[in-house]
Formats: C-alpha cells, structure tokens, sequence
C-alpha cells in the first residue's frame, strides 16, 4: 500500500511538472508572437505612413527639389524691392516642407524597408545630398507591392495603369494659422486645431486596424 501510493504522488509530482514546463513553454510562445506580431504591426505602419508621403500625389510636380534655403538666399535676387526672405517664403515654402517630408521618410525606409528598399531609398538619398531632383515612383511601386502582401491583399490586376506617383503637396497649414490670428480671425485657428485632431484620430484608429488585421492574419 506504502509503494502504491509513493508511485501515485511521484506520477502526481512527474505530471504537474510537464504541465508547469508545458505552460511555460506555451507562454514563452505566446509573448514572443505577440512581441513580433507588434514590431511587424509598427513596421507596417511606417512603412505605410511613408508611401503615402512619397507616392501620395499623381498630377503636378511628382518630383522633389532638394535646394535648401541656403541656397535659395543665394540664388534668389530681390524683385520689385522685396527682401531676399520674402521672396523665397513666397515661391518654396511648399516645396522645403516637400523635401523635409521626403527626407524623413527615406530615412524610415533605409531603417525599416527591405533590401530592395533600402536600395532605393539610399539612391534617392544620395541623390538628394547631390542636388538632384528626387523620382520617387519606383520605390513609391515597390512599397505598394510589399504592403499588399503583408497585408495578404491580392496583386492589383495587370491591366489596372496606375500612373506614376509623387510625393503629397504639403499644406501651409502653420501660416495660414498665423496670419488669420494676426487679423483676428481666432475662430480660423481654432478650426485648424480640431482639424488636426481629427487626422491624429483616423491615424490611430488605421493603425489599430491594421494591428488587428495583421494579428487575425497571423493566428
């Protein structure tokens, strides 16, 4: 009866062990999903963010003029006695916030994208640091197709022409803002600030979106 019942509490004891490894084993897994399912969510969502500033527009000047304002105080000469600044506020204000929003995306993609990517954006790179204008439609294609695919989207049909894509027309938002303050007009401003929280939301909540699309994907 002793023997009996120590070869019970030992399979007991043998038993909740494997259970206790099995459970640990399970959580590991889990957490390590989890953790990838959130880099590979986060990485999404950049890579997103920057084909919609690199590809977001299709008529107009589809590509990037890297002058800067150093530049552009030299080159530029003053017309009908205005200063140097006015002039340049005036005519490539548009285009340096172009730039600017280019940069930073090329810089997420060199740290984000794939190996095609990373090539090139690290083109377009160099040719901006050169003073080259910058085409953006082949990396602008190459990250559509990636995003689809993560995103387990179908290829778009071969007879769909998609035309060549630029980067998105900034808004002078900021100005815009400070000159209807300085001619009282604060109901202007206000407006400007709901608007902005507005986007902030739509940006959340696509992100949440994708979030779950992709954990949905991956289980």
């Amino acid at each position: 009866m002793q023997g009996a019942l120590t070869t019970l509490l030992g399979i007991a004891v043998i038993t909740l062990i494997g259970v206790g490894i099995r459970v640990l084993m399970m959580l590991t897994i889990q957490q390590r999903r989890e953790r990838m399912n959130r880099q590979i969510n986060e990485r999404l969502r950049t890579l997103i963010a920057a084909y919609r500033t690199l590809g977001g527009s299709f008529t107009g000047q589809l590509t990037v003029d890297p002058t800067h304002l150093r530049e552009l105080r030299v080159k530029a000469p003053e017309e009908n006695g205005e200063s140097v600044d006015q002039h340049e506020d005036k005519s490539s204000d548009r285009s340096r916030r172009i730039r600017d929003a280019v940069e930073a995306a090329l810089s997420d993609i060199i740290l984000l994208g794939t190996e095609e990517h990373v090539r090139l954006a690290s083109q377009a790179a160099r040719d901006m640091a050169a003073g080259r204008p910058i085409h953006t439609a082949d990396l602008v294609v190459s990250l559509r197709d990636f995003i689809r695919t993560a995103l387990d989207l179908g290829p778009i049909p071969k007879e769909v022409e998609i035309p060549l894509q630029g980067p998105t027309r900034t808004q002078g938002g900021g100005r815009a803002k400070g000159d209807g303050e300085r001619g009282g007009n604060k109901g202007a401003g206000r407006g400007g600030g709901m608007g902005g929280a507005g986007g902030a939301g739509m940006g959340m909540g696509m992100g949440l979106g994708i979030g779950h699309g992709k954990n949905d994907s991956s289980e």
